[in-house]
């Protein structure tokens, strides 16, 4: 795979110095979390604040996942760079990359993925700290919106794989609220129908326990549109989750 520079962000990053994979690799950053060592090498996140913009640059060694297309493995970030691709060709609201690349050096297999920060957005679960306080106006849009995300990115034939409250994003606006999606490294092909969609939808239902059952049917009611079987899925979504609950 080719190096990759978001057009809108070249002029940016030239003027920075910043259009190489070395110059990126080389920047001395703080990390903003622990390193993920999980797969053998190693992975971590930084803010990188350039004037006007700001972006989250993940750089990994030997962090590497094993696919059916890759059956030795690939740098979990090229995976995740593809879907980001992925998404925006369909059109499904998520995280822009700006910069990607990898190389493969003796005995080490680097790769950097630049990301648009989301400045501006919080994640599900932050609203979700607050929901009781909230007004309820506030809280029908945010179902409504997430309900909507869920929808688009089914409709297009992906499923998330990781659609928990951290990785939803929303942002307020004169209508109501946007939503997007992070971590997307997780996403497949929509393969198997209901049951697919059944899996992707549960774990947020789980991790969102302050929502009670109406806010639920308004989620669902988002999520299905007009004419959708709300009582059933609501009945199997439940029925997943309290299988999950009890292992």
């Amino acid at each position: 795979m080719s190096d990759f520079i978001a057009a809108q962000d070249r002029a940016l990053l030239e003027r920075h110095g910043l259009t190489s994979f070395d110059a990126l690799w080389a920047l001395k950053l703080e990390a903003v979390d622990e390193p993920n060592t999980e797969r053998g090498g190693w992975s971590s996140v930084y803010r990188l604040d350039l004037g006007e913009a700001a972006f989250y640059l993940k750089r990994q060694s030997n962090h590497l996942t094993k696919t059916l297309r890759h059956p030795f493995g690939e740098p979990t970030f090229a995976r995740e760079f593809r879907n980001i691709q992925r998404y925006a060709a369909l059109g499904i609201p998520a995280l822009q990359a700006a910069f990607f690349a990898e190389r493969k050096l003796p005995g080490e297999w680097r790769a950097v993925l630049l990301t648009r920060a989301l400045d501006g957005w919080q994640d599900l679960d932050t609203w979700l700290q607050g929901w009781s306080g909230l007004e309820a106006a506030s809280r029908r849009a945010i179902l409504s919106a997430c309900g909507e995300l869920a929808q688009r990115l089914h409709k297009f034939g992906q499923i998330h794989g990781c659609f928990y409250p951290k990785h939803i994003f929303l942002r307020e606006t004169a209508a109501g609220f946007d939503a997007q999606l992070i971590d997307l490294e997780k996403t497949r092909p929509l393969l198997f129908g209901q049951r697919d969609r059944i899996k992707d939808l549960e774990p947020l239902l789980r991790r969102a326990s302050v929502w009670d059952d109406a806010d639920v049917r308004l989620f669902l009611a988002a999520y299905l549109g007009d004419g959708g079987e709300l009582e059933g899925w609501s009945a199997r979504l439940g029925a997943r989750r309290r299988n999950k609950e009890s292992r």
